[in-house]
């Protein structure tokens, strides 16, 4: 029987497996790193009952019931007003460009038809392109306002009905998921594909052992850089035509802002992307460490880009950390384009982060590159 199985052979066997895990240091790094961040992610960072958004109450009056109604909301927790603005439409520039959740309108007679017991209204609008991270907050106005002026003003029994809270949900409505999941899927699926396809760039041509071939060419590194990732970009294009058709047809996803826009800023993500995906390549000795390295980069990109979560629900810390993924930008933008009909000036910021990837991940890939040529 001992030459059919030996427990003498399975260590040694098992002891060489453990030497090979050892000296894979990426891979080992990744069974250790991969299960402690979804821990701290999914324990800390996840929350789908975001408080303290950025509003802004648009006050024709500061009577003392106005104030009385904005401290109470700011009481709940949920709403944090940040601006104050004199007019509508400065309010809407703030909504569309995602610096508000809500817009709180206050008309200049609100005291009055207080005093007079004559309905007051208060207009409050909400940004529902992500109907989870408005719903708790929407839920507390009625009895919030009512209560405050009910202290306000000394009546011991008010009812929520003595004040008329008028909600608009803007830009979804109905509050349809999809709206905020599909356009949300088109930055997804591109970083899954973009990232992992080039992240196998160089380590590809080194297991091949055509690697050789390529540095003997008579071309630069930047040269090999873009022959390497701009056919992806056309891989990219027609991802794009797909998931945007399908949009449409299958959810009926409105398609509110410009198709150049749009497109524009999708050309600028999946170059940040093929050129993160070739930067990742120049660090991996492996194709398997390549796809290693590009999960690690997916799954903190999905959970803290708000995609799947809130991105305000999250604490201070974890919105930092989502602020250096593209995904985190390229979903503001596109949100805002499609949903909001938003202009350029809008989204300019986050476009121009976007941008600044690009040239951050090209000297990265370029720098790296250079270093394998030793």
């Amino acid at each position: 029987m001992s030459g059919l199985f030996s427990f003498t052979r399975l260590g040694a066997l098992l002891v060489k497996e453990f030497i090979q895990m050892r000296r894979d240091r990426i891979t080992f790094a990744m069974m250790l790193a991969v299960p402690l961040m979804q821990l701290v992610l999914f324990g800390y960072a996840i929350n789908n009952d975001p408080k303290a958004l950025p509003a802004a109450v648009v006050a024709t009056s500061q009577d003392r019931y106005t104030r009385a109604v904005i401290s109470a909301l700011e009481i709940t927790g949920y709403y944090r007003f940040d601006h104050v603005v004199r007019t509508v439409e400065e309010g809407e520039r703030l909504m569309a460009s995602g610096a508000v959740v809500f817009l709180v309108t206050i008309p200049s007679d609100f005291a009055r038809r207080v005093d007079r017991d004559d309905d007051p209204t208060i207009l409050i609008e909400a940004d529902a392109t992500d109907p989870a991270a408005a719903s708790g907050a929407i839920s507390t106005l009625g009895t919030v306002a009512a209560s405050a002026l009910a202290r306000e003003s000394g009546t011991v029994n008010a009812r929520p009905s003595d004040i008329e809270i008028v909600v608009h949900r803007r830009y979804n409505p109905e509050g349809i998921s999809q709206y905020n999941i599909v356009p949300g899927l088109l930055g997804v699926i591109l970083q899954m594909t973009m990232v992992m396809m080039t992240s196998i760039a160089l380590t590809r041509e080194s297991e091949r052992g055509t690697m050789e071939n390529l540095l003997a060419m008579p071309a630069s590194p930047i040269e090999i850089m873009l022959g390497k990732v701009l056919p992806y970009l056309i891989v990219g294009a027609v991802q794009v035509a797909v998931v945007l058709t399908a949009a449409r047809l299958l959810f009926g996803i409105p398609f509110i802002g410009s198709v150049g826009l749009l497109l524009s800023a999708v050309l600028i993500f999946v170059f940040a992307l093929v050129l993160l995906g070739y930067t990742i390549s120049t660090i991996a000795r492996t194709q398997m460490q390549a796809l290693q390295l590009t999960f690690f980069f997916f799954l903190p990109s999905i959970l803290l880009s708000g995609f799947m979560f809130p991105f305000r629900g999250m604490p201070d810390w974890a919105q930092w950390i989502g602020e250096v993924f593209p995904l985190t930008h390229f979903l503001r933008v596109i949100r805002a384009v499609m949903l909001k009909g938003a202009e350029f000036s809008a989204v300019a910021f986050e476009t121009g982060i976007l941008a600044a990837f690009v040239l951050i991940y090209s000297a990265v890939a370029l720098t790296r590159f250079r270093r394998t040529l030793d």
